[in-house]
C-alpha cells in the first residue's frame, strides 16, 4: 500500500475474491472537466472495471463515473475509456507480465491523494472455482474461532 493514501473513494470489493493480487501499482487517471468533483462526491463505481495495456499505454475500461450535478454542457461520459498514467519502466514490465496466461490488470480502490485521484492497479492472476471456495471455507474457519474466543473471554 502506498504511503500518503488519502480519502479512499470507491474500492472493488469482488477483486480479490476472483483474483490473486500478486503486486500493486499506483497510477493517476487523465480526467476531463467535472469527473474529479463527481468523484470527491463518492459518485464513481469500480464493479466491472479493468486495466488493459494498448499501444504502449494502459487505460481503464468500464470505470463509471456519474455525471456531475451541478455540471452543464461541458459534462463528460459516464463509461468512456480513461488512461492511466504510471512510469515507462512499469509499462513494459506490465506489457510483459499480462502477456502471460491467466493475468490481468485489476484496478482495486480509486482514492484522493494530495487533490489528486489515484488509482491502485493489482496485477492478479484468476482464482479458479475451487480457490474460492477455499478462501470462503477459511474465512469461515477464521471466523468460527474468533466467535469462539470472543464467547470464551465473555464468561
Amino acid at each position: 500500500m502506498p504511503k500518503g493514501v488519502g480519502k479512499t473513494v470507491a474500492q472493488n470489493k469482488k477483486a480479490h475474491h476472483d483474483f490473486f493480487i500478486e503486486d500493486t501499482y499506483e497510477a493517476g487517471i487523465v480526467l476531463q472537466g467535472t469527473e474529479i468533483k463527481s468523484i470527491r462526491n463518492g459518485r464513481s463505481n469500480l464493479k466491472d472495471s479493468y486495466a488493459k495495456v494498448e499501444s504502449g499505454e494502459v487505460y481503464l475500461h468500464n470505470f463509471h463515473i456519474s455525471p456531475y450535478e451541478q455540471g452543464n454542457r461541458h459534462n463528460h461520459d459516464p463509461l468512456r475509456t480513461r488512461k492511466l498514467l504510471l512510469h515507462k519502466g512499469e509499462i513494459s514490465k506490465l506489457i510483459g507480465l499480462t502477456k502471460e496466461e491467466g493475468y490481468a490488470l485489476v484496478p482495486l480502490k480509486i482514492y484522493l491523494k494530495n487533490g489528486f485521484a489515484k488509482v491502485l492497479v493489482g496485477l492478479g492472476r484468476g482464482k479458479k472455482k475451487y480457490d474460492k471456495r477455499e478462501d470462503l471455507k477459511q474465512k469461515e474457519a477464521k471466523r468460527d474461532i474468533e466467535r469462539a474466543f470472543r464467547d470464551r473471554q465473555k464468561e
